[in-house]
């Protein structure tokens, strides 16, 4: 039976990829911060399953990280474990380049200590190319990254291809553009959307407010792209590999879309700031715009290319946009209405 340790188990991609893999067969050891039980919602599902177990960790604790993969020697380790959110790495840069930036360079040198045999996947993103040089962004395009989380993310995909060519092991980076699904973190300006959307159906709220409607990211679903980290992990030779839909779309249209699917068309009227969504039934502002959901410095576009990924490793997204706003949406109104 293969074994494989997951960082980050209790968050979005960790919980799709422990399930993936308990049903390959493998044995799945997640790292979990103590005392964070209540964080694992997303793998409520399967905590009872007896081949997945939660090992206590953290990507701060050098000596606990080396004692964990000395003791399990995985085959496999996932590295999806960081401080995600980009906004929140302008307040606490420092938090977040220790666990995105060190916390890689630890589970590195664990590996390369204790189990050098193990393969590695780092879970790279497409911030790390920020205000970009050209489209779509592929494997070598230039770094420019426009955030801490951003210059985080891109000393963590270096250090994992410098290791990979200095000690020759099986280290590969996922430059994974924006994924999302059901159960994406509130915080997070897809989910925002469609949960207030939800909320504004059911009638529990009245108005959505967002930052630049104008930025443009290459969107996914997480189901997917987690097949594309195991798939990377099976390929004969370690590799960066850029998995990514080929289509950009605004947020502004990520809201049309989420609103669609409750049946509600909108209009927008007004630029920039002043920019309202309007209820076109209703003629009530459904949508408006605020600085402060505005970086301090912006990412205008990510559109990627994972020719390379097709080419490679076979493979394909399945979930289009559409569909995967749609079941967002759904099981928000489906959450929402267990409490009314």
């Amino acid at each position: 039976m293969k074994k494989a340790l997951i960082t980050g188990l209790s968050g979005q991609d960790g919980s799709y990829l422990a399930e993936f893999l308990l049903k390959k067969g493998y044995k799945v050891y997640g790292l979990n911060r103590r005392k964070a039980i209540a964080g694992l919602d997303n793998v409520n599902g399967i905590l009872h399953n007896k081949n997945l177990e939660i090992v206590e960790g953290d990507l701060l604790e050098t000596s606990r990280l080396n004692m964990i993969v000395r003791d399990i020697k995985p085959d496999e380790i996932y590295n999806l474990g960081a401080q995600s959110f980009v906004p929140y790495s302008w307040i606490n840069p420092i938090f977040t380049c220790d666990i995105n930036s060190l916390g890689v360079l630890r589970m590195l040198e664990a590996l390369r200590s204790y189990s050098p045999k193990s393969k590695f996947y780092q879970a790279s993103s497409s911030e790390i190319f920020g205000k970009v040089l050209e489209t779509p962004q592929h494997e070598l395009s230039y770094n420019y990254p426009r955030s801490p989380y951003a210059c985080s993310k891109s000393f963590g995909f270096n250090i994992t291809r410098n290791y990979r060519e200095s000690y020759d092991m099986f280290a590969c980076n996922g430059i994974l553009f924006n994924h999302e699904s059901e159960r994406r973190g509130e915080q997070f300006v897809t989910r925002k959307i469609t949960l207030t959307v939800a909320e504004i159906y059911l009638g529990i709220s009245k108005k959505l407010t967002l930052g630049n409607l104008n930025a443009k990211r290459d969107w996914g679903y997480a189901p997917d792209y987690v097949r594309a980290m195991w798939m990377m992990m099976q390929h004969k030779k370690a590799d960066d590999y850029v998995i990514a839909t080929g289509k950009e779309h605004s947020v502004r249209q990520f809201c049309e879309k989420a609103f669609q699917a409750v049946d509600i068309d909108v209009e927008w009227k007004g630029n920039g700031i002043n920019e309202k969504g309007i209820n076109k039934k209703t003629k009530k502002v459904i949508v408006d715009v605020s600085n402060k959901f505005y970086r301090p410095t912006e990412v205008d576009i990510l559109k990627g290319d994972a020719s390379k990924a097709k080419r490679e490793l076979g493979w394909e997204p399945e979930v289009s946009f559409d569909e995967m706003i749609k079941k967002m949406v759904k099981n928000d109104i489906k959450i929402l209405e267990k409490d009314l």
